[in-house]
């Protein structure tokens, strides 16, 4: 009986010694493992995205240049503050050009911005509708940048009497703002993008 006793306690001890490694050894090794494998999947996700990364480098530099040039475009449309006065005189050329009274014109104060400034104008004009629309037609085609917003058109009505012009029928009353954008200063961008 001895033998017996001796012989369960040896077998039960070969059982317990593997099923002991296994949960103290084996399965926590196993966990670090498995959390070993998911960060290096994550870090090669992440390297897979750096890679596209910069592949697309070459190609956003392209676009970039792109960018700089039109920026240049844009900057090249913007007169100096001397050249306002110039860019109001074709805008009034072009309202006469379409048979535009222009009736007032009131000045708002400039606007600052990071590279130029904005001057709105407050602008009330009489004529036919076909001339006013010529007038917008026109007034897109200018070299320089201008915005017209705040646009209010009413019916003049037959005859109306307005400066020193008689309207004929299918005239309009319009109200509109008229800003001009101009350079202030000279942009570093427009001068190279560098310092002296």
């Amino acid at each position: 009986m001895n033998t017996h006793v001796r012989q369960i306690a040896f077998v039960i001890t070969l059982i317990a010694i593997p099923v002991t490694a296994w949960y103290a050894v084996f399965s926590p090794q196993n966990a670090e493992i498995h959390a070993a494998m998911l960060d290096i999947a994550s870090r090669q996700r992440q390297l897979d995205r750096i890679s596209l990364m910069a592949e697309r480098i070459p190609a956003l530099e392209d676009a970039l240049s792109n960018g700089e040039e039109l920026v240049r475009q844009v900057e090249a449309q913007l007169p100096r503050r001397n050249d306002v006065e110039g860019v109001l005189e074709s805008i009034w050329q072009i309202a006469d050009r379409n048979g535009l009274i222009v009736r007032s014109v009131k000045t708002r104060p400039p606007v600052p911005s990071s590279v130029y400034m904005e001057l709105p104008l407050e602008v009330a004009m009489d004529g036919p509708f076909n001339g006013f629309y010529r007038f917008l037609l026109e007034l897109e085609t200018l070299p320089r940048i201008t915005r017209l917003s705040e646009l209010a058109i009413q019916e003049a009505g037959l005859k109306v009497r307005s400066n020193t012009a008689d309207l004929p029928e299918g005239s309009v009353a319009t109200q509109f703002t008229l800003s001009i954008y101009f350079a202030d200063t000279v942009p570093t961008l427009a001068e190279g993008g560098g310092g002296p």
